[in-house]
């Protein structure tokens, strides 16, 4: 078994610490106020809805080509959040054994009504939306099989439940008229909970404030009798934002608010500490008080976002419209409303909440199962691991699938959640002509990188490569003897160092200060909504084979001095500018 020095990290509160955020320092009231740092759900977690049920709150996000999918959180506090399960935890439950890396589960919401959870989405098969919804009597399942919403289409479905008894799916679409190129429009049906079927009129209700530039992730909500209807648009890069309109009636029409984008910061500059802000869920606390979750991004150096899109919270409070000469005042939300931003701190929702670290895991493989951090990339067409076979390892057996392809490979892995890490694992493993196993560090198809044991007629040997767009190539090459190796990387920032050792203590490098720029979804352009992998891996690189690789245990920690540390770096590199 492998043995790594436990890293510990303290949760640094802390305010005015370097110049420039006396901005952070004012959304507090009193600097003695706990506080916690932003995001709560570090590492791949965009798209974030949040629902309560008296003093629980569920939190869910997107996992596009990641299976099991829809992970469910619960916290009593907003800002600690732990994993219980999986809306899609069945391969059976939908399609995503064969689909493009970011076709897949996108955006869902979750929703609570008549003491049954309910999760809707949409499953993206090569450019075929299919929106389903699946219910559960508690979030920690078991999840129903989906109910197919036949005729509704487009993405980022959402649920309203009135108070008269009434269900609305509200979606969104391309209109048949667009003004250009990517705008969208927020459409609204009544949803009968019976045959899940979309019944009566379709009520068409927004473009947006911008003019319906992807106008998506609707929800709607009622507060003191007005309908809410929040959505994003810009694109879920530097333009994204968040807006807001109001009507009487559910089915419109809907007023734009004057004071729209209610939440953006796509008016500070690239290289500000957190960007892409949008794709937002509100959530109204028993004492009244209202948060938000939304997604952002960290960047490296003002482009890099390696760990994905991140579940952050903030504040929102309601303001009426000051204006004497008009008679019917209305009331918007104001999301964080000292600042106009999503910040590093606020205050503590509920006192006496201590901010845990969210980035150290252990798996010794002790269990009959794995562990719900565990993610493959598509749901398997056959099993391919046992807990079992080898009792206190995880067994990859070998697929011909290799790690550039559309298609079924021997892969399990966990979130990078922090920009600091290393992790290690032991791996026994007798490879053949054109085998290899070991670690890897993914973003998707296009691009990872490897430590693998492979084969040749010189004996076993370490090889470290690159493979993007389909090309692998060799990057160091180490001969090993016997069939036993401790593998190690380290990532800091976007740079990763890749280690071998013998005995688990002591390491040496076989690739050091290796650019992990090609990991960045700015560097891969197009279609990249995920966030990077660190994990285990087995492939016969085209062949048929019976072999497998043994992994004695895994583990993973933060190496970062404080929680904060991404953030100062950062504006850091910035006042040197």
């Amino acid at each position: 078994m492998i043995c790594l020095r436990p890293q510990f990290t303290l949760i640094c509160v802390a305010f005015l610490l370097v110049a420039g955020c006396a901005q952070d320092a004012d959304e507090h009231d009193e600097p003695s106020v706990p506080t916690f740092s932003n995001p709560i759900i570090p590492g791949f977690a965009p798209d974030p809805s949040i629902v309560r049920v008296d003093e629980d709150f569920y939190l869910i996000n997107s996992t596009f080509e990641y299976f099991p999918g829809i992970p469910v959180y619960h916290s009593r506090d907003l800002v600690n959040w732990e994993l219980i399960s999986y809306a899609i935890h069945e391969p059976t439950q939908a399609e995503l054994s064969g689909i493009k890396s970011s076709d897949g589960i996108h955006a869902s919401t979750i929703r609570h009504h008549d003491r049954l959870f309910y999760i809707i989405t949409t499953n993206n098969v090569a450019g075929n939306m299919v929106n389903f919804i699946v219910t559960a009597n508690d979030p920690r399942g078991p999840w129903s099989a989906p109910h197919v919403i036949e005729g509704a289409p487009g993405i980022d479905p959402s649920l309203f439940f009135d108070d008269d008894g009434r269900a609305w799916y509200v979606g969104n679409h391309m209109p048949p008229d667009p003004e250009f190129d990517g705008q969208a429009e927020i459409w609204l049906q009544e949803l009968d909970l019976d045959s899940m079927g979309l019944i009566g009129e379709r009520h068409y209700l927004w473009r947006g404030c911008c003019g319906g530039v992807w106008a998506e992730g609707p929800h709607i909500y009622k507060k003191d009798g007005y309908y809410y209807l929040l959505i994003s648009e810009g694109g879920t890069a530097y333009e994204h934002a968040l807006a807001v309109a109001i009507s009487e009636n559910i089915t419109g029409p809907y007023q734009n608010n004057p004071r729209n984008p209610v939440l953006t910061h796509r008016q500070l500059s690239y290289d500000f500490p957190i960007t892409g802000v949008g794709h937002a869920d509100l959530v109204e606390l028993q004492d009244g008080r209202w948060y938000a979750v939304a997604l952002g991004w960290r960047l490296v150096d003002g482009r890099h976002g390696i760990l994905g899109r991140e579940t952050f919270l903030l504040p929102v409070v309601w303001e009426t419209e000051h204006y004497w000469w008009k008679e019917e005042k209305l009331t918007f939300p104001v999301f964080s409303p000292k600042t106009g931003r999503i910040e590093l701190h606020y205050p503590v929702p509920f006192a006496d909440t201590s901010q845990q670290e969210f980035g150290k895991f252990i798996d010794d493989f002790e269990k009959p199962t794995l562990g719900l951090e565990w993610n493959f990339r598509r749901a398997p067409t056959q099993v391919f691991h046992s807990l079992t076979d080898n009792e206190g390892s995880l067994r990859l057996y070998l697929q011909p699938g290799a790690v550039a392809e559309q298609a079924q490979y021997s892969f399990v892995g966990l979130r990078q959640r922090q920009f600091e890490f290393d992790a290690a694992t032991e791996m026994t493993f007798g490879p053949s002509t054109d085998e290899e196993a070991g670690l890897i560090v993914i973003q998707n198809d296009k691009s990872a990188f490897m430590l693998t044991m492979a084969s040749s007629d010189a004996g076993n040997h370490l090889r470290l490569s690159q493979s993007l767009y389909g090309d692998v190539t060799l990057l160091a090459k180490q001969p090993v003897d016997g069939d036993t190796v401790y593998l190690k990387v380290a990532g800091t920032y976007l740079d990763y160092g890749f280690y071998y050792s013998t005995d688990g203590e002591n390491w040496h490098e076989i690739g050091e200060s290796v650019d992990g720029t090609a990991l960045s979804p700015y560097f891969l352009r197009g279609y990249n909504y995920t966030g990077v992998y660190v994990g285990l891996y087995a492939s016969a690189n085209g062949m048929v084979s019976d072999n497998y690789a043994d992994f004695e245990s895994f583990n993973l920690n933060s190496n970062a001095g404080t929680r904060d540390d991404w953030y100062y770096r950062q504006e850091r590199q910035n006042e040197a500018q």
